[in-house]
């Protein structure tokens, strides 16, 4: 997970002004290990700042991922696009039925990013590994 720091520090990079509701922004996705939606983001922060609107939000998610701060997930099922304030290397858990998003650390994924590097050349600037299937809760429900 970025910490706010380096992400409100990314917001000044991109030459955005930091006001409150971007720190507000930043301060969420730092602090917290959810996998939010922009309209989650949204919503819980117009509790604070209730002029703060839904453009504010998905512009200031762009640019953090335009920079690398911050990984768009694709949807859990639910067909909202999530995104996560970790970017080092790790693996997501979604879940299909209650659309939950989880981190596994896992030490193969530096490996599997080295023999891909070493197999294609490439310069990896970022990566993301999703897997889909059914939380140990809603396993039990079924």
């Amino acid at each position: 997970m970025k910490s706010t720091d380096h992400l409100t520090a990314t917001i000044k990079q991109a030459g955005l002004r930091l006001t409150p509701q971007r720190m507000a922004i930043c301060r969420l996705l730092g602090e917290s290990s959810e996998h939010p939606t922009a309209a989650w983001i949204h919503e819980e922060i117009r509790r604070e700042y209730p002029s703060l609107s839904l453009m504010t939000v998905y512009n200031t998610l762009n640019t953090l991922v335009e920079l690398g701060a911050v990984n768009e997930l694709g949807n859990a099922g639910d067909g909202n696009m999530h995104y996560d304030g970790m970017t080092s290397p790790h693996i997501n858990l979604a879940c299909i039925t209650c659309h939950r998003i989880v981190d596994v650390d896992s030490p193969g994924i530096a490996n599997l990013d080295e023999e891909i590097i070493q197999k294609s050349g490439f310069k990896l600037v970022s990566s993301r590994m999703m897997y889909y299937g059914l939380c140990p809760d809603c396993q039990k429900k079924n």
